[in-house]
């Protein structure tokens, strides 16, 4: 469309770049998928979709999710971009040559396979955008790299006191708390002081109102250990009523993943010096996810069952907390000798003497 009206009738509500012409009073649509720009005919080509809808100002273009889920897809998708033979490839004619063409650019640049396999799954996710945006029929099929090595260490109940008595504050307050309620970093981090209640259970509990999904929302008992910090911590900040339990001259105003960070690596170092002088081990690094992760594994090794875990873990489905649950042998006859001791009280098994016999 070559001129905006003064209304909003010929703006196509699907479209961002529409509104933000009507906004700039530019009268210019130049995003290539919307029925209103003023070519008929346009080559829908993965470069161009990139260019529409990894810019501004669909920065915050709700059909991508979160904006930090948005963050990380334009990072990936620009990177998509710098490929040129795939990135002016249509969007249906997208090849399975071109996409192993690009995973050898990458690996030639050394990136592992993990690195790589994340690029795929937003190749992935943009085809499959594509086909539910209504711009092309169907898309190829983008599969994974084998061998990609997955986050799932557990770590000891020495390696985790051996890092906490080394890590700095509020590093080492945010650490018991993940390890003693399995919640995801960015939810810790999140944590304000109307979400946590004292009196609830035994040591009161605290609530998640933030996470990856709608199950993510959920109220976690607190253990002794994380009602003693949060109350020495609640205490010494005057007993405020509301705001964030982990305050920082951060823009969100709480700590984030780069307050952290050097206060993290910084523990490890020092879990090395100590270790030097007693003659010990040092603790393999790992990531602070690492606590959520061993936290789940030793709540279903404890014999919690599967619905419960998802609950306290905020898991969508059950499929991903079955990861965590093995039951026993044990576990498995109690299960099974329940249930014969349940039917016993409702069902009277003949004897065998006393069952009819089949006709010869």
């Amino acid at each position: 469309m070559n001129n905006l009206p003064e209304t909003r009738s010929n703006v196509n509500s699907e479209c961002g770049l529409c509104h933000y012409a009507f906004y700039l009073n530019t009268g210019r649509c130049t995003n290539y998928f919307c029925p209103n720009h003023e070519a008929e005919q346009h080559t829908r080509t993965l470069g161009q979709f990139i260019h529409v809808y990894a810019k501004p100002p669909l920065f915050h273009d709700r059909r991508w999710g979160k904006h930090k889920t948005f963050l990380w897809y334009r990072g990936g998708a620009r990177r998509l971009g710098e490929f040129e033979s795939m990135a002016s490839a249509k969007l249906d004619q997208i090849t399975g040559a071109q996409v192993a063409a690009y995973v050898a650019r990458r690996q030639a640049a050394k990136l592992n396979i993990t690195a790589i396999n994340r690029e795929l799954q937003i190749l992935r996710r943009i085809l499959r955008l594509s086909v539910e945006w209504g711009h092309i029929q169907q898309s190829a099929k983008i599969k994974m790299l084998p061998g990609e090595t997955h986050r799932e260490r557990v770590i000891s109940p020495s390696e985790e006191a051996r890092y906490l008595a080394a890590a700095s504050e509020p590093l080492a307050s945010i650490a018991t708390l993940l390890a003693d309620t399995g919640m995801r970093p960015e939810e810790c981090f999140r944590l304000r002081w109307e979400a946590i209640t004292w009196i609830n259970g035994r040591h009161g509990s605290l609530l998640v109102t933030h996470g990856k999904t709608a199950a993510a929302r959920r109220s976690l008992p607190m253990t002794p250990r994380v009602r003693n910090i949060l109350e020495t911590r609640w205490e010494a900040a005057g007993k405020p009523e509301e705001g964030w339990v982990w305050s920082a001259p951060t823009r969100s105003g709480h700590v984030e993943p780069s307050t952290i960070r050097k206060h993290h690596t910084e523990t490890f170092e020092t879990i090395a010096e100590q270790g030097a002088m007693n003659n010990l081990k040092p603790v393999r690094p790992f990531v602070l996810y690492t606590l959520r992760h061993t936290f789940l594994t030793r709540l279903g090794q404890s014999g919690c069952d599967v619905w419960t875990l998802a609950r306290i873990a905020g898991h969508s489905t059950i499929g991903i907390s079955a990861r965590y649950v093995h039951p026993s042998e044990d576990a498995v006859l109690a299960a099974i000798t329940k249930l014969t001791g349940a039917a016993k009280g409702t069902i009277e098994l003949a004897k065998p003497e006393q069952r009819p016999m089949l006709p010869s």
